[in-house]
């Protein structure tokens, strides 16, 4: 059984950890704040631009772009594959992280030619371990998601599809739901599909000679800001679902440490109740024995 020191000197490394998960908590909260702001400012633009895209393909029938695809091919498994894996940089996240990495291996048992690309350190450690391989100049931190590094993902992945490295590419990254736990998403990014921009503007009937530059060409310029704002998008989702797992940690980790705390100071006024008790008996004991001892020498009877 613990001493009260050693019950005491308990309760306060609990109540120094509270501290520690309650500052995380408000880190964390103010961290997904930031991003979200960070998102909406520029959500405009991309969803302005798809619909612009959206727009375009009302005025041609097909196109040969070759950021489209041009066939459903039924024999997905001796394709090339890359595939964008998105983690957090550190743990304390919940499950955050291994539904993620969960996700990616499941995909790599069905598509051997599967090349990794992996966003986070959380997620590149796992692979090192593992023994797993995957591109280990992608290096990119997690933290922070900017327009700038998803630009320059986006263009090291397009460099791969343009020399015909891959031939789909898809990101794994955890769509951000609020206070409920992100739900973790495999989205192709190329090639991308016609139904994707489908929009509801009124359909123009244009002919061919009235675009300049061509409609090929006009896709060839704004389909890698597309995909950038959708590689940005998925980070910033991803760092708001991280943070939000590690809120929803931190405020578990502070409530058990509050039933803790709560227990350990009902042990410790229990065994401080007890060490009084104990005290009183003896005083009582001593006052006893010293009435006694005084009658006795008075010749009276021991009551």
């Amino acid at each position: 059984m613990l001493s009260a020191s050693e019950i005491r000197a308990r309760i306060n490394g609990v109540k120094d950890t509270k501290k520690i998960t309650d500052a995380m908590y408000m880190i964390s909260s103010a961290k997904m704040r930031k991003a979200l702001r960070d998102l909406e400012h520029t959500t405009p633009y991309f969803e302005a631009l798809t619909d612009k895209i959206g727009a375009l393909f009302q005025c041609i029938p097909q196109t040969n772009d070759r950021y489209f695809r041009v066939k459903v091919s039924e024999d997905t498994v001796h394709l090339s594959h890359g595939i964008v894996l998105i983690t957090s940089d550190k743990g304390l996240a919940g499950a955050y992280n291994q539904e993620a990495i969960s996700v990616c291996e499941a995909y790599l048992k069905h598509h051997s030619r599967t090349t990794v690309f992996i966003i986070g350190e959380y997620g590149r450690q796992y692979f090192m371990k593992k023994g797993m391989p995957f591109v280990q100049d992608f290096n990119y931190s997690a933290a922070h998601p900017s327009l700038m590094e998803a630009r320059r993902m986006c263009a090291e992945l397009l460099e791969y599809y343009d020399r015909a490295e891959l031939d789909e590419i898809s990101i794994i990254y955890t769509d951000y739901m609020g206070n409920k736990p992100g739900e973790c998403k495999k989205v192709t990014l190329l090639p991308l599909e016609k139904t994707k921009f489908h929009t509801e503007r009124k359909s123009y009937e244009l002919s061919e000679k009235e675009f300049s530059p061509s409609p090929d060409e006009v896709l060839d310029g704004v389909i890698p800001s597309y995909l950038m704002g959708f590689i940005y998008g998925s980070l910033v989702e991803s760092y708001c679902s991280e943070q939000q797992a590690r809120m929803n940690a931190m405020k578990s980790a502070s409530e058990n440490a509050e039933a803790m705390l709560k227990a350990l100071k009902v042990q410790y006024n229990k065994i401080r109740q007890t060490a009084i008790t104990g005290e009183m008996i003896e005083i009582t004991a001593g006052a006893k024995a010293q009435r006694s001892k005084l009658a006795k020498a008075k010749g009276e009877p021991n009551i």
